[in-house]
């Protein structure tokens, strides 16, 4: 009971992290614009969580500071791919790079650095007591249930329940035709790629204050790209994202208690799992399913620049 109970809560605390990510990819690559750089903003995310909170000892301030951090670089991006029309895979790379880069240089003093603060569990009443799952699911800490309950379904509403959604869907399918309905295009693009880049950050935030509250070179580990992997294997859903990062949660907590228990694999492989899982949970499907190809189909318009001239 003990080990399912603990393999259930390290799933969910380290989804978490993929679940922000990924949710933050979706807005962006919904309104057409594919944000390579999730690994980079993570980075610079996870390094203002852990700097903040050694200055002030308060978790929510450096999720706060993530965020805004976050959105300030993505408007930088969203400048240079929406308004100046730059290459996004090319911009998306060097965002990494220099995200990973930066992080690294100036994250040095704060290196192997407990975190002195982290998010407390809050344990939902009643529900916290249930065998097995209580403890697992209802006894996280406050960020768990905004990103896997409030802030899917908000996005979810938000995207299929509303004319601002349909906006929002018709800027990343069809641009063209989306100005032509008198649909602001590059503001609606350049706003949610940014917030898109604050939740990246935020997910580097969670990742040193709730999951592993410590800051290292390297920290992020590849986390950004499997949340762009996600989205793709979610079809572009945000409950889809969520559900696929507790998945890849599970596995990479089988890979945890794996080395723990000392299990007779190398722990090379018990490493490599959450890659070979991504690799696998893309590939496969498509290949075995033709009707999950058409729904893991990208918006049309997903990474074309939009020249309101050409309309």
């Amino acid at each position: 009971m003990d080990l399912i109970t603990g393999l259930l809560q390290t799933s969910v605390l380290a989804g978490g992290v993929l679940a922000l990510a990924a949710l933050g990819e979706v807005l962006a690559e919904r309104v057409g614009v594919f944000n390579l750089g999730v690994e980079g903003l993570m980075a610079v995310g996870a390094l203002t969580g852990i700097a903040t909170v050694v200055a002030t000892s308060s978790p929510y301030l450096g999720f706060l500071l993530a965020l805004c951090i976050g959105l300030i670089i993505g408007m930088i991006f969203a400048v240079v791919t929406v308004y100046i029309r730059a290459n996004q895979v090319l911009c998306g790379l060097a965002l990494t790079l220099m995200g990973t880069g930066m992080a690294a240089a100036i994250g040095k003093p704060y290196s192997g650095t407990p975190s002195p603060a982290v998010f407390e569990p809050l344990p939902i009443p009643y529900l916290a007591e249930l065998p097995i799952l209580g403890k697992a699911l209802f006894s996280q800490n406050i960020l768990v249930y905004v990103i896997y309950l409030a802030l899917p379904l908000a996005l979810h509403y938000l995207l299929f329940h509303t004319r601002h959604g349909l906006n929002l869907r018709a800027v990343g399918e069809n641009p063209a035709a989306a100005d032509a309905a008198g649909i602001p295009v590059q503001k609606m693009r350049f706003w949610y790629v940014s917030a898109g880049a604050a939740l990246a950050s935020g997910a580097g935030a969670y990742l040193t204050l709730a999951f592993v509250p410590s800051w290292s070179d390297g920290v992020i580990a590849g986390r950004g790209w499997i949340a762009i992997a996600l989205v793709i294997f979610a079809g572009y859903r945000p409950i889809n994202a969520v559900l696929a990062a507790l998945l890849f949660g599970g596995i990479t907590s089988l890979g945890f208690v794996g080395q723990a228990r000392n299990w007779p694999i190398a722990p090379a492989v018990l490493s490599m799992l959450p890659y070979l899982g991504t690799m696998a949970f893309i590939i496969v499907p498509v290949v075995a399913w033709q009707r999950v190809r058409r729904l893991m189909a990208a918006p049309a318009a997903l990474g074309l620049p939009y020249f309101r001239d050409e309309r």
